[in-house]
């Protein structure tokens, strides 16, 4: 069983959303989510100070195995991106909740952070009970 961290949120399509302070919260991908793509080799970047809508596919990572879109839950501006992800994609395999994060959004309406699903939540969704 993978570790789930409680401190975080989750989507249904796979992403965690970590609350930094302020508006701004990190978006990365569950390590459930990586194991099932594979080996990651190349993570195209979301675009600093682009302006995104809730649900917007905002970067694109692939594996050896697919490429997936990466949604954001908020309606707001992408701050910052993972640079590191363009010379080493497996970060996000090696520690999907740590160094391999992929972007900082600033978000227009910081209470979506709350409406997203517990670690228990995202645990049912996957069946990893």
């Amino acid at each position: 069983m993978s570790h789930i961290p409680a401190e975080l949120k989750y989507l249904n399509t796979h992403e965690w959303v970590r609350k930094e302070g302020g508006e701004v919260f990190t978006i990365g991908i569950t390590d459930h989510a990586q194991a099932e793509l594979g080996d990651l080799v190349f993570v195209e970047l979301a675009e600093v100070d682009n302006e995104v809508d809730e649900g917007d596919a905002v970067c694109v990572i692939e594996s050896v195995k697919a490429a997936s879109d990466i949604y954001t839950p908020f309606t707001g501006m992408i701050v910052e991106a993972n640079e590191a992800l363009n010379d080493e994609p497996e970060l996000v395999n090696n520690d999907a909740y740590g160094d391999g994060w992929l972007y900082k959004v600033k978000a227009d309406d910081e209470s979506v952070f709350e409406g997203l699903m517990s670690a228990e939540d995202y645990e049912m969704l996957i069946g990893d009970v």
